[in-house]
């Protein structure tokens, strides 16, 4: 599936999902995510698909082999143990086997899916038919448990992807610690502590599983008396594309879809709750008290992945933009909490832009999506295949060698993109 002449780094790319691969799943990088991670693995997945769909799909069904009897399809799976893990399966006390997280995450997968499906019809169309039923049971467990409010509302922040963005500070604010309860972090132990969140904020997200824990990862429970409750832009506007794209699927294998059609519609208009009409932009928010975040993030541009869009939140796409070298950043430039190098409090992340990017297309901002294509393949071609980089100059930041990030190049921005003089290299 490889081109007559192809881009060095094309080679690399698949040697990063091949070094990662641990037989059957893929990790994201080695050390500081030595396990299965939902969105992640789907990613990897995709990334496979340009050169190997046998093992594409074996990612996809490993993953949705771990389905709760729920529908939730969790954020980690930890298939063997790894102690330079924190928190680990013990921690999370999810009575699965292999044992499990207990939340979830971006549900991006029927999206992949169907771009796999795709790639090879033949080959995937057994896939599809396995595959159908644990997504719808997926998307309905989304809308049974997380969207009794309209939007999509997370119950930690890890379960939006977006661990530590700003759009959380007013939740986590109200979170309860308990400065009885020692802990120690290993991801400070891979990375640069400065590029990872704060003690505050692990503080809480452990304060918030514990309470998970306690309450045996009861969906109910969670919702109605966790410690953490906010509607999240990103993953209502995720699985709004999701619910389209299984819709899609459904018709290929011939199946009834009028009850997907109808939860479609039903987030839709949920997501109409998440405007913030005095910014301009798809804001998030505190489902125990009403009040907006007042946070602009790149969740809000996952908008146009679902094909939504508003005048005023093009104005803000095109002023934060234009900030930064490096689009698309995951804070707003000229917010006081934007920090260009701290996980998802401003870097850019090549993985949110290829999924913006696809929105771009449908809409026929083919200009736009050339822009971001261009750049973020530019930071891949200056810095390697990390995790994420700083949108003011390029510098890599987070995890190296990293396994979404090399799916997308392989998928999205470095593809048929002409090979260039010198390319980055990763250190640990």
């Amino acid at each position: 599936m490889t081109s007559a002449i192809e881009n060095p780094l094309d080679q690399a790319a698949r040697d990063v999902l091949l070094g990662n691969d641990r037989g059957g799943y893929t990790i994201p990088t080695a050390r500081l995510y030595p396990y299965q991670w939902n969105w992640d693995s789907m990613f990897s997945a995709w990334g496979y698909g340009t050169f190997d769909m046998a093992r594409a799909w074996q990612e996809v069904d490993l993953l949705f082999s771990s389905q709760w009897d729920t529908g939730m399809v969790p954020h980690i799976i930890f298939h063997n143990p790894d102690p330079d893990y924190f928190p680990g399966p013990g921690v999370w006390g999810a009575t699965q086997t292999p044992p499990t997280s207990g939340i979830s995450q971006p549900p991006v997968a029927a999206t992949l899916i169907l771009k796999l499906y795709e790639m090879d019809p033949k080959a995937g169309l057994p896939h599809l038919k396995t595959l159908y039923p644990k997504l719808v049971a997926w998307h309905a467990w989304w809308m049974r448990e997380r969207c009794k409010d309209g939007p999509v509302a997370i119950i930690h922040p890890w379960e939006s992807g977006r661990d530590n963005c700003p759009d959380w500070d007013i939740g986590m604010e109200g979170v309860q610690i308990n400065e009885d309860d020692p802990y120690t972090r290993r991801d400070t132990g891979h990375v640069n502590a400065d590029e990872r969140p704060l003690k505050w904020d692990y503080d809480r997200y452990l304060a918030i599983l514990a309470f998970g824990r306690s309450v045996h990862w009861n969906d109910r429970a969670m919702y109605e008396d966790g410690p953490f409750l906010m509607a999240d832009p990103g993953i209502t506007f995720v699985l709004l594309r999701a619910f389209s794209d299984l819709i899609e699927i459904g018709r290929i294998l011939g199946e009834d879809t009028a009850d997907l059609s109808a939860q479609h519609d039903q987030l839709r208009e949920g997501a109409s709750k998440l405007w913030n009409a005095e910014k301009g932009w798809f804001d998030a928010y505190d489902l125990r008290t009403g009040q907006s975040a007042n946070v602009l993030g790149s969740g809000a541009f996952l908008a146009y992945f679902a094909g939504v869009s508003r005048p005023a939140l093009d104005a803000h796409f095109a002023r934060i933009w234009d900030k930064v070298a490096f689009g698309v950043p995951s804070a707003d430039p000229e917010s006081e909490r934007f920090d260009p190098r701290r996980y998802w409090r401003g870097p850019t992340w090549p993985v949110v832009n290829s999924l913006i990017a696809m929105g771009l297309t449908d809409m026929g901002r083919n200009e736009a999506e050339t822009r971001l294509r261009n750049e973020t393949a530019a930071l891949i071609e200056a810095g390697g295949f990390w995790e994420y980089y700083d949108p003011m100059d390029g510098t890599p930041c987070g995890g190296a060698s990293f396994g979404w990030t090399a799916a997308i190049w392989l998928t999205w921005c470095g593809k048929d993109r002409a090979a260039v003089q010198t390319a980055g290299k990763e250190t640990e």
